[in-house]
């Protein structure tokens, strides 16, 4: 009995963190930043999208820096609080896949939310920093030859089970870092066409883009 009741504690503990998670997600901090700042709305300016790259086009680059520094904060705040409090690996692999999905599909903003980077970002940072500096330099190193955000995110993405594999994370954190990347590929799909058909603007360029 007293197992069961242990389970079942730890059970509702994850749940508990999923649910908070998701919720830290769906607080959409590019809306939020825009309407404080006086700003338009991103989801009608640009390419529409609710993040750090598409308030960066029209509201500069302080709003864009709250912006990307809220996404990322969201993402990595709810697992560091799991860890503290004793989740286990599970338990926080959870909480950063629900952190993830907020911000994708925020309950707050009708399920219409950003494309995830810096949430997963900052997610991935709670679970294992060397992966996500390895996921960084991956970023930066790309930014700087390429000059294309949206196919740096996308390399990065998706060297990120391998650096997670590499240096020998559980399987469950490989496992969610998968899911994210396979989501983070989905949200980036517009992008992945106009990269095929050389219509994807460089860092820099005051185009819209997605």
């Amino acid at each position: 009995m007293a197992l069961n009741r242990l389970v079942t504690r730890f059970m509702l503990a994850i749940i508990a963190f999923m649910v908070l998670g998701y919720l830290a997600g769906s607080i959409s901090t590019a809306i939020i930043v825009c309407r404080v700042m006086g700003l338009p709305d991103p989801r009608g300016e640009g390419s529409r999208n609710p993040g750090a790259t598409n308030v960066l086009r029209f509201g500069g680059k302080k709003a864009a820096a709250i912006t990307l520094a809220g996404d990322f904060l969201k993402g990595l705040l709810p697992v560091l609080l799991a860890c503290w409090l004793g989740l286990n690996e599970t338990g926080l692999a959870l909480t950063a896949l629900a952190a993830f999905l907020g911000h994708l599909y925020p309950v707050f903003f009708s399920f219409a939310g950003g494309k995830g980077v810096a949430t997963a970002f900052g997610a991935i940072l709670g679970l294992s920093w060397p992966v996500a500096l390895a996921a960084l330099a991956t970023w930066l190193f790309m930014a700087f030859v390429v000059r294309i955000s949206s196919l740096s995110a996308l390399t990065a993405a998706a060297l990120a089970p391998l650096f997670g594999w590499w240096f020998d994370l559980p399987g469950v954190y490989i496992a969610v870092i998968f899911m994210m990347v396979g989501l983070l590929i989905w949200r980036h799909r517009s992008n992945i066409r106009k990269l095929l058909a050389g219509a994807e603007d460089k860092i820099g360029t005051d185009r819209p883009t997605e």
